[in-house]
């Protein structure tokens, strides 16, 4: 059981927002808490920074210890400090963001105590949030959908190979609007970072779209800034 914090002290702990998506939807991970207070509440992953750990370290351990899942890459997002965001002490946390791809092997299920289960929920109708995750969600969500008009953040949520609709389609869930999407195709075909591929898509009831691949060398080579990839 994890141990009461004294009151007036200040304790550090590491709190991950995992995006992920998925048929179309924008997707966080979460875990129902197992532990006081807020037990059996929704809550981002989040645990105390251990007192010989790094706080790198300490964010890469709690995603693993609640959601099973390891060698993530994590951004810092920002840090979190207001004196009652925890009720039983002065906690400051570090959040943390990364954007996944979802998949048949990508397996979520805490590995302690802390929580009882681990699970994508859709972002579009989120219930409310332990401590003032809802608010470090919001945060994340913000960063991401700023980031997206000028870097290639998307791809990150995409299999490898995937259609323009699907690229549409994340475009859209993360900024929470609808696109042209004949302009869409054109901005991103332009650029000529998408490399089409001799293959289409298997197993619809469709007519099957041709599947593309993202040029990661391409990108670094041809834009050395910022570039906006929705902007009109």
């Amino acid at each position: 059981m994890q141990t009461p914090l004294p009151k007036f002290d200040s304790v550090f702990s590491v709190d991950c927002v995992i995006f992920g998506f998925e048929e179309g939807v924008l997707k966080i991970l979460l875990i129902e808490r197992n532990e006081p207070p807020f037990k059996d509440c929704y809550a981002l992953p989040g645990l105390f920074v251990g007192h010989d750990e790094g706080i790198d370290y300490a964010a890469e351990r709690t995603l693993y210890e609640l959601t099973g899942l390891r060698d993530i890459y994590m951004e810092q997002l920002y840090t979190f400090g207001d004196l009652d965001r925890h009720p039983e002490g002065r906690v400051i946390t570090v959040a943390y963001y990364a954007l996944i791809r979802l998949s048949s092997k990508i397996e979520v299920r805490p590995h302690s105590n802390y929580a009882k289960t681990a699970f994508w929920h859709p972002v579009a109708d989120l219930p409310q949030l332990a401590f003032d995750h809802t608010l470090i969600f919001q945060k994340s969500l913000e960063k991401i959908r700023r980031k997206i008009s000028d870097q290639p953040i998307a791809f990150e949520l995409l299999p490898e190979k995937f259609t323009l609709t699907q690229l549409q389609n994340v475009y859209e869930a993360i900024l929470n609007r609808k696109l042209d999407k004949r302009n869409f195709r054109k901005k991103m075909l332009n650029y000529g970072i998408l490399k089409e591929l001799d293959e289409k898509q298997r197993g619809v009831s469709y007519r099957a779209a041709t599947l593309y691949k993202f040029d990661r060398r391409k990108y670094a080579k041809v834009f050395q800034k910022e570039l906006s990839f929705i902007k009109e």
